[in-house]
């Protein structure tokens, strides 16, 4: 092992919690297939035979024969749970009995075609959602499903069969299976299974071969399947070395690690390293370390390293930048950590001063012996000048630090002057000296700290050495202790100034960091688009002390796919013909263009796509107020992450939008459907009875006699009055919701409201008994007269509707306060009916609610108490229900302020 590569020879603490997770549940296999016909259920069955023989308690808990006669012959013998039966829009669907199997518990279950969608009325709306309550029951389960169920897949799947498949499996179902047998078969095989009539009917099967099942469509999903199955090995091996702490790596499949600087030569590596994943048919993954010299990088570095990401990006990548001390370290770190079989590095073009101080990353990953397989790329065949300069980088160039080191060299002599005035001679006074040094490399960087390392060794001559005020050495001994007092300083000197280049960049990440999460906390709960994109654009200014923009597609039928200025900060920004065209071209590629790009770089604005997974959401522009006018990649960095987190805040606003709409959506959708059923019911039939009664009176008039042409008259009057009352409340509810009813306010006497209410619903209440009571001394109260009464009537028509003929009912004028003066005033209507259900106390007035009491004959449109409780409430006053505790029955309270 190399020197200074951490030995972990721990278990991943992560790995080993999911097995302790997966031991908890029941173990999932899914037998996977290419297409239908290849044997998935048939092979499914065939193992659950042999655990069977074994003395496992299997179960079938629901298999898809399709009719095939081998499958149905595997059937046999294995216990089948009854499928429950659904009954759904007049057919009779069978689904697996999950309740039945859960109270069953069998050892191993087995679940055909985890793709399907259930029926409506079962307890989840897919099938592998009743395979996780199985498997989280402990119950074993054996499944099956094609790759087109595949989620992550469904799109390449429609691309190459032309066909959408709209019942999907997410990929995380998939990873979460114990094991995934594939079940394969060669085009020509399933093609020739086809012909015979074993996958299909024969008109079926000729026309699933012009179809679907041609030898390219399936070579293709062939492809697919095997990928799929690959990628999911390879995920349990990873699991398995981290669970056992194996370092490897274990060359079963090809990983290809490339290490990206900023060197000049740092894109053809990237380019090298795509060459020889293609050629190995392996992944790629791009890997950036950011050291203490992350900080000193020039601007013209820093571009080179984004280029290479971006490039990296580009050629289907996994770009992954990491911290930390030791390049080497961190490559062989990560890359045992992901299994990589090879890394990727180039050849550095810097001087060997330069390689003799900072090392080679290439010599030292060659020499770790880490048993990764290490390629140089090529680079160009002239050396990167590195000037013996090249340490000055980052210098300061005022006087003011130099300065500063004088004075601090000069109290450090005085204090070392001090000691040596009141103790006896020290051997080891230099030691005063590494104060000085320290500050200044913690203060100002390494060339500050060697000057003072410089005037520390010359003080030091000067006023300890003997003979003293000289720069001369009398004893050869002092010479050694004079190099050695350099030695301390100069290492001094580098380790302080690598402490404050790792303080500098912890602190710049941590101020990167704090500025994100001010900026996430600020947008988390805006719902309003236009004060989100306020928010970025002014705060993303004052990050970055430019103007910024966003810029995004217009709505409006005539202008689809426009780009139009949503947010501006300063407000005026303006923009011309060229600026737009750059924002458009930045839409339409989705890449950046403009300023500091290499698409129109002589553009003023820097125009940044943001996006996410699901689609592309607008552009921002970015317009630098420097004296230079690029942005440096540290800021085009801060601009990505800021870019990601708005596109994730503008999508969820839009999806609380559209959440928002299809809520009113359904409701809307709900009233209307209430609103049909009432209509479709409720006035169609006293209208029949009016129709009734009048074609007969028309046709068979001389044949009535004068009682029955009355009886029949009456049934047309009465049944129109209810027709009236229908359409009346009706018209009501739609004042209510458009909010137009204003109380006209007037002195109203209590056992007035009353009596007249009872004259009107008199015919509503002709069968019921009636006992009206009122308190004495009651307020008189400020109403309006029409709509108390309207409520009060409702109330009274609800409850003749639910008391029996001959019932009683109460009606009560009353202080809510007991008899004191002032406070409210409360009319109780009781009725002696079958009362109310308590499940249904929360909904008894909302709009076209009707209570089920199992007698279909009530009429009404269940909209008269939610009238009634709009027109009390509209005054000021409440309105409430409950069940009568003294016998059955519903009792109705309306309190009005006095």
């Amino acid at each position: 092992m190399a020197a200074g590569v951490p030995d972990d020879t721990r278990p991943s603490p992560d790995a080993l919690l999911k097995a302790a997770q997966r031991e908890a549940r029941g173990k999932f296999k899914i037998f996977f297939g290419a297409a239908p016909g290849v044997g998935k259920t048939y092979g499914m069955l065939v193992a659950a035979r042999r655990r069977k023989a074994e003395g496992v308690d299997v179960v079938v808990g629901v298999v898809e024969t399709h009719g095939r006669a081998e499958t149905e012959a595997q059937l046999a013998g294995l216990e089948v749970v009854p499928r429950r039966r659904v009954d759904y829009k007049g057919r009779v669907l069978e689904e697996m009995d999950l309740d039945a199997i859960l109270a069953r518990r069998p050892a191993l279950v087995l679940v055909d075609e985890l793709a399907h969608s259930n029926a409506p009325g079962s307890h989840h709306p897919k099938r592998y959602l009743d395979v996780q309550d199985l498997l989280a029951a402990g119950i074993d389960v054996y499944s099956t499903m094609n790759v087109q169920h595949v989620e992550s897949l469904n799109d390449v799947v429609a691309r190459i069969t032309r066909i959408r498949v709209r019942e999907t499996v997410p990929d995380s179902v998939v990873d979460a299976a114990d094991e995934v047998e594939l079940v394969d078969l060669t085009p020509a095989d399933l093609i020739a299974r086809l012909g015979e009539g074993k996958v299909y009917v024969h008109e079926h099967a000729q026309r699933a071969l012009k179809h679907y099942f041609s030898p390219g469509n399936l070579t293709a999903l062939r492809e697919l399947a095997l990928r799929r199955t690959a990628e999911r090995v390879d995920d349990q091996m990873l699991s398995y070395m981290r669970e056992h702490a194996i370092t490897g790596p274990w060359g079963a499949g090809e990983r290809v690690v490339v290490c990206v600087d900023p060197g000049p030569d740092a894109a053809n590596t990237v380019r090298a390293a795509k060459r020889t994943a293609d050629g190995l048919d392996a992944e790629l993954i791009a890997l950036y370390v950011e050291t203490a010299r992350h900080a000193l990088l020039t601007e013209t570095e820093q571009a080179r390293l984004a280029e290479a990401l971006r490039l990296a990006e580009q050629l289907g990548a996994e770009v992954v930048r990491v911290p930390g001390r030791s390049v080497v370290e961190e490559v062989l770190a990560f890359a045992r950590s992901r299994n990589a079989t090879r890394v990727v590095v180039g050849k550095s073009r810097r001087s060997r001063w330069f390689e003799l101080r900072h090392g080679s990353v290439v010599d030292d990953l060659v020499r770790s012996g880490s048993g990764l397989a290490v390629e140089v790329a090529p680079s160009g065949d002239k050396a990167e000048p590195s000037s013996p300069i090249d340490w000055l980088l980052g210098a300061p160039r005022t006087i003011g630090p130099y300065f500063e080191g004088v004075l601090t060299t000069a109290g450090a002599t005085a204090a070392g002057v001090a000691v040596n005035a009141y103790i006896d001679p020290l051997p080891n006074i230099s030691l005063v000296y590494v104060v000085p040094v320290m500050v200044a490399a913690a203060r100002h960087g390494l060339v500050p700290s060697l000057w003072v390392s410089g005037l520390s060794v010359l003080s030091f001559n000067f006023f300890f050495l003997p003979p003293l005020y000289q720069f001369t050495i009398a004893d050869p001994a002092n010479i050694v202790a004079l190099f050695f007092l350099m030695f301390v300083a100069v290492v001094a000197s580098a380790l302080g100034t690598r402490t404050r280049a790792q303080t500098e960049a912890a602190r710049r990440e941590a101020r990167t960091t704090a500025e994100l999460y001010a900026f996430s906390r600020k947008i988390a709960g805006v719902i309003d688009l236009d004060d989100l994109l306020w928010i970025v654009v002014t705060h993303l200014a004052r990050l970055m002390s430019a103007e910024i923009a966003i810029l995004m597609p217009e709505k409006s039928p005539s202008e689809t796919g426009k780009l139009v200025l949503r947010a501006a900060f300063p407000p005026d920004s303006d923009f011309s013909e060229a600026d737009l065209a750059a924002a458009r071209w930045s839409w339409d590629a989705e890449r950046p263009t403009g300023r500091g790009t290499d698409t129109l770089p002589g553009g003023r604005w820097l125009f940044m796509p943001i996006r996410t997974s699901r689609s592309s959401i607008g552009v921002i522009g970015v317009l630098s107020t420097g004296e230079a006018g690029e942005i440096s990649s540290s800021a085009r960095r801060l601009l990505e992450a800021v870019g990601n987190q708005t596109a994730v805040a503008i999508e969820r606003v839009a999806l609380a939008a559209d959440i928002d709409q299809a809520r009113l959506g359904a409701e809307r959708e709900r009233l209307r459907s209430s609103m049909l059923t009432s209509v479709s019911h409720d006035l169609r039939t006293p209208l029949a009875s009016i129709i009734g009664a009048l074609s007969s009176l028309r046709s068979y008039r001389d044949r009535y006699d004068d009682i029955t042409r009355e009886e029949l008259l009456g049934t047309a009057l009465s049944e129109a009055e209810r027709l009236d009352r229908f359409v009346g409340n009706l018209l009501d509810m739609t004042r209510l919701d458009a909010g137009v009813i204003v109380p006209k306010r007037e002195p109203v006497e209590v056992g007035d409201l009353i009596s007249t209410t009872l004259r009107r619903a008199a015919p509503v209440l002709k069968d019921r008994v009636v006992v009206p009571t009122l308190a004495p001394d009651l307020p008189t109260l400020s109403l309006d007269f029409v709509l108390a009464e309207q409520a009060l009537f409702n109330i009274l028509d609800n409850a003749a509707k639910y008391s029996a003929s001959g019932g009683r009912i109460e009606v009560e004028g009353r202080r809510a306060d007991g008899g004191m003066k002032g406070g409210r005033v409360e009319i109780v209507v009781r009725d002696d009916g079958p009362g109310i259900d308590p499940a249904a106390l929360d909904r008894l007035f909302d709009k076209f609610y009707r209570a089920d009491d199992g007698d279909r004959r009530r009429a009404g449109t269940g909209l008269g108490l939610a009238i009634a409780r709009g027109f009390v409430e509209v005054q000021g006053g409440t309105i409430a229900a409950r069940n009568r505790r003294d016998r059955s029955g519903a009792e109705f309270v309306v309190s009005y302020p006095t």
